[in-house]
């Protein structure tokens, strides 16, 4: 079935994009499809109550991770969670190291991004018709601070409140993927100052940022990239291993986020279209 709009069951306010080990104990789960002009989200959404808070779940890579980083229909995910109401948006990821102090286990809530992924969609407002007719007119958004800081500071409150001292900021590199980097773009990657590198932390942001939602970043480190390392590399079981082993910790710290989100937004984020015409509108 489709999100309705006027269901107050099929309604949220906060939307994570995750893997399945954030909703999959949670009881009482109401599942839907959501048809958006951008095609299928990853999967069907699944909403629940956590805090007092009605969240939206969207399994970022399918419930069988079945997508790779570059397949995921990003646009779909977004718009499908606004069109349920959802106004903030929490973005867990795993990611890589590029300094040596970040090592496996390491939770970072980044306040900086640099974009290093080849052809993904980026953007609903590229002058591009759409599949139903409709035809955005060309935006252009501030992008300066690509996540919230209510949102990072809620992140930050909560791990510290689970006695995970999260790194405060840092900036994220997003490459293309599947694979993982040479050990010559890992130490280029570091030598540039970035903190760590992941597949699927863009565009995510801009595309939050484009719906006038708030995004919120929370990388774990499941290794050291390949240039801050000595070995073989990176491995796809080293990362699984790793991330398996905080999912639970991370879990905690994520459902606490959603309580301390502020119920009443004051920041920049949802006014990010001030004074431009999108030209199709918003859901």
């Amino acid at each position: 079935m489709s999100a309705g709009g006027g269901d107050a069951a099929r309604q949220a306010d906060i939307g994570v994009i995750g893997g399945s080990g954030f909703y999959s104990f949670l009881d009482d789960v109401t599942e839907i499809t959501v048809d958006t002009p951008y095609g299928p989200p990853s999967d069907t959404l699944l909403l629940g109550d956590i805090a007092g808070r009605r969240v939206a779940f969207v399994p970022r890579h399918g419930r069988g991770h079945h997508l790779p980083p570059h397949r995921i229909n990003y646009r779909a995910n977004l718009w499908a969670l606004r069109s349920l109401g959802v106004r903030q948006v929490l973005g867990p990821c795993a990611v890589g190291g590029l300094r040596s102090e970040y090592g496996p286990g390491t939770l970072l809530v980044p306040d900086q991004l640099v974009d290093r992924t080849k052809g993904r969609p980026q953007s609903f407002f590229d002058g591009e018709p759409r599949a139903d007719g409709t035809q955005p007119n060309v935006v252009h958004v501030s992008f300066a601070d690509p996540y919230c800081p209510a949102g990072r500071a809620a992140a930050l409150a909560a791990a510290r409140g689970q006695d995970w001292d999260a790194v405060d900021g840092g900036t994220m590199c997003v490459i293309e993927g599947p694979r993982f980097s040479t050990r010559a773009e890992s130490r280029w990657h570091a030598a540039q100052g970035w903190s760590v590198v992941g597949m699927t932390g863009h565009p995510e942001a801009i595309l939050a940022r484009e719906l006038e939602l708030c995004y919120t970043s929370l990388a774990l480190v499941t290794d050291l990239d390949a240039g801050a390392e000595v070995g073989e590399g990176v491995s796809h079981a080293e990362v699984m291993e790793v991330f398996a082993a905080n999912v639970g910790r991370l879990r905690e710290v994520l459902f606490d986020v959603v309580g301390r989100l502020p119920k009443d937004r004051d920041c920049t984020c949802g006014t990010a279209l001030l004074g431009q015409d999108p030209g199709i509108a918003l859901p």
